[in-house]
């Protein structure tokens, strides 16, 4: 070995093969990103800049090669803020907080350690009773993040992603009432001497308010139909102009669906799954070539002619109607959206840091708890125990019991 070599070796020129040692402290966490497999999910839940953060304030980061490239973060983004690049999704499921978007499928089982956290959406419409057998076997703590409240009792996640599918979705009708889609070939909106296309949209919540705004750019006919005065009053509220609402009513609603060149399904579940508002019977008196937009597909849909579709193939023809049921719209869009999604994660995750780990913080944040459905082998939603007919506990007398 020459002097040189010898020099270089004792000091950071000279390249070393083995993975640089993990800094650990007492309330350091173990953040694993996996790649999405499911649903051609685009989205990853922590931006590099976030890494950075976290890897600053002494936890560590594990991210799969290629888990941001679709939402154009490169591996030596992860790598430059400090995160280590892991070859396989076996390693990434070695940390024991996993943070991922869409949920655990069953090949990602055979990776999760036991009695690890996994936060991802929940989706409850995909899954079956063995699904949450799963979990409980692996005694897996299981977050739901479109369940997570803030402080103020709001869900960021939800408005946050309906933000995006609210601004998104128009374009999506845009794009399938054209002649390039096999639509009716009529733009989206109007222009003179020629009638407004006619937008029907059921719910009046975050996804609405934006599409609405949306919709009103371009002069569309808007009719905005929802189960609460109190929502369609804030909706109104929140747009500043005056847009046509009314409760739902089935003779009201049916004829204006009858006459809809677009139809937008926005009502969010209050039990677990959405309401299906809109009958076959409805679709079936509708303008051929029309569109439905079912936005909330992830929870069971509006639309009694549903059924779930992907990117790859986002609609399908029923009864003469263009139906489009992706349940990932955000991903879309899917720089955008993870960063959004990063915005949301690393507060809480530092938060999570400092008050000492997911237990704790489960402990003392009521409005984090409304996120956990399992914990360590037992569902802890009475919504989903009922719905499987399984075994289920009290997540604050469990809790009270370790504490």
């Amino acid at each position: 070995m020459t002097g040189f070599e010898e020099l270089a070796k004792q000091t950071a020129l000279y390249p070393k093969e083995a993975p640089l040692a993990l800094k650990t402290s007492r309330n350091s966490l173990l953040i694993g990103l996996p790649k999405e497999v499911s649903l051609q999910e685009n989205r990853i839940a922590l931006t590099p800049e976030a890494v950075a953060i976290l890897v600053r304030n002494g936890h560590n980061v594990i991210v799969e090669r290629g888990a941001g490239e679709k939402a154009k973060f490169s591996d030596t983004e992860y790598s430059e803020a400090g995160a280590q690049i892991a070859q396989s999704a076996q390693e990434v499921y070695e940390a024991n907080l996993i943070l991922k978007i869409e949920p655990l499928v069953y090949s990602e089982f055979d990776h999760v350690r036991s009695g690890s956290t996994v936060i991802s959406a929940l989706n409850l419409p995909a899954h079956e009773r063995g699904y949450f057998e799963k979990i409980n076997e692996k005694s897996i703590t299981a977050i739901g993040y479109e369940f997570i409240q803030d402080k103020a009792g709001n869900m960021p996640v939800i408005r946050s992603m309906s933000e995006i599918a609210g601004s998104a979705v128009m374009l999506i009708a845009g794009e399938y009432l054209s002649n390039a889609d096999n639509g009716r070939g009529i733009i989206l909106g109007g222009i003179t001497g020629v009638p407004p296309t006619k937008v029907v949209m059921l719910g009046a919540g975050t996804v609405t308010e934006y599409a609405v705004r949306a919709a009103l750019g371009m002069g569309a006919d808007i009719k905005v139909f929802d189960k609460h005065l109190y929502k369609l009053q804030r909706l109104k509220y929140s747009v500043g102009q005056h847009v046509y609402t009314s409760i739902i009513d089935s003779d009201t609603m049916a004829e204006a669906i009858q006459r809809a060149d677009v139809v937008i399904g926005a009502m969010r579940a209050e039990d677990g799954l959405s309401p299906v508002v809109v009958t076959e019977e409805m679709i079936g008196r509708m303008k051929p070539d029309s569109v439905i937009i079912d936005v909330s597909i992830d929870q069971g849909g509006n639309f009694e002619t549903s059924r779930m579709t992907t990117h790859k193939q986002p609609t399908f023809k029923h009864m003469g109607v263009i139906h489009y049921c992706v349940p990932n719209i955000a991903a879309r869009v899917a720089y955008t959206a993870s960063m959004a999604l990063s915005n949301i994660f690393l507060p809480f995750l530092l938060e999570t840091g400092t008050t000492g780990g997911i237990e704790q913080m489960m402990y003392t944040n009521r409005w984090f708890m409304k996120g956990v459905y399992a914990h360590k082998g037992t569902l802890t939603n009475l919504y989903i125990a009922r719905k499987f007919n399984m075994r289920f506990k009290d997540l604050q007398l469990l809790l009270a019991a370790r504490f």
